[in-house]
């Protein structure tokens, strides 16, 4: 145990006091016989060997003290290393935390640079339509082929659209409009209490239904238009509240053959109508081939006729070459029954005479 050390010291040192007691007594005592000095002797030997004993342990106290302390030293020495370590560790992280917390303020800061001046470009109306229609322009674009569509298109009566949608007929030509009444809603948005939310969405919906019959009036022509038009919304939000707190401005508008759509309604919408122009390219070129499959149907009967004439003509060559065999036949039969005729006399020695035989043709 660590305190056995400390405790033989102690008890040693308190030995050597009391020892030292008795001797500061015995002489203060009356000098004894000179017979009494053997045991002051022996007495001084023991006192000198537990002095001896007491310096030999506390020098063996000392030098465990001193190992224990190095020791300690040691340990201390590499705690606080580690703990240095660890601290420089822990300071880096910190500091590439506080880099990043940095670069985030940053990010922030300038975000929220850009949403107000995106407040400023919404608060101005002319700059509000320039935003919807560069939003629009996107979507068409990436919709629809363009010969199916012109921005600011003039219609007959001078108007100009935001963009015309040019759909064979039925349909025909469609409108679209790419402003948007946002006032009024930002109103919505910011209002304080129940009182300026209910006055709000009055004017939001007086500004919705001005803006309809304004789109309906403007880009429904009859006879150079479809009896509909379209009025985009470049916010999912308007939208959505649109429809969830006025459906009743939803329905006006499909009476007046208005409808509303917002980014992703008007690229399902497009997408719909790129079907239709692709089926209608179908239909067009159906004549096409049917007039095609006519022509290929005469080309046809022309072939049979002249296969049905050379036919003929091999019919004939056949029956040709069957008359030639029959009198090839014939001769060959004629000729072998004149070969079998027997004569007798001169005669029959001038047949007997080998006599060239003539080919007979084939």
């Amino acid at each position: 145990m660590e305190s056995s050390p400390l405790l033989l010291a102690g008890i040693g040192i308190t030995l050597l006091a009391v020892l030292l007691v008795l001797v500061v007594v015995l002489r203060r005592r009356p000098e004894p016989a000179p017979a009494a000095d053997p045991r002051i002797d022996q007495l001084a030997g023991q006192i000198q060997a537990l002095a001896a004993a007491q310096a030999a342990t506390q020098a063996a106290i000392d030098q465990r003290l001193d190992q224990r302390l190095n020791q300690l030293s040691d340990r201390v020495h590499e705690r606080l290393a580690l703990s240095a370590t660890e601290a420089g560790q822990s300071l880096s992280e910190l500091k590439e935390r506080l880099a990043v917390i940095d670069a985030a303020q940053k990010n922030i800061a300038e975000l929220s640079t850009r949403m107000v001046s995106l407040q400023d470009i919404l608060s101005n109306k002319q700059a509000r339509g320039a935003f919807g229609e560069v939003q629009l322009a996107a979507i068409v674009r990436d919709a629809l082929p363009p010969a199916n569509y012109e921005f600011q298109a003039a219609l007959g009566d001078g108007k100009r659209v935001d963009c015309l949608l040019r759909l064979p007929n039925p349909p025909g030509a469609i409108g679209i409009d790419a402003k948007f009444p946002l006032e009024a809603y930002r109103a919505i948005r910011d209002a304080a209490d129940d009182a300026a939310i209910n006055q709000a969405r009055r004017e939001f919906s007086t500004a919705i239904k001005l803006h309809v019959r304004a789109i309906a009036e403007k880009y429904i022509v009859p006879g150079e238009t479809a009896d509909s038009a379209l009025m985009f919304l470049p916010s999912e939000a308007v939208y959505a509240e649109l429809h969830a707190n006025f459906p009743n401005l939803v329905e006006e508008a499909g009476r007046s053959r208005v409808w509303i759509v917002s980014p992703t309604t008007l690229m399902a919408t497009l997408t719909t109508m790129r079907a239709v122009l692709k089926d209608v390219r179908m239909r067009e070129q159906a004549h096409v081939i049917q007039a095609k499959v006519g022509e290929l149907a005469k080309d046809l009967d022309r072939l049979d006729t002249r296969v049905g004439k050379l036919q003929q003509h091999f019919d004939q060559a056949v029956e040709d070459v069957r008359q030639i065999r029959i009198s090839t036949d014939k001769a060959l039969k004629k000729s072998a029954d004149i070969e079998s005729v027997g004569l007798d006399g001169p005669e029959a020695e001038a047949l007997a005479a080998p006599v060239a035989k003539i080919p007979v043709a084939r």
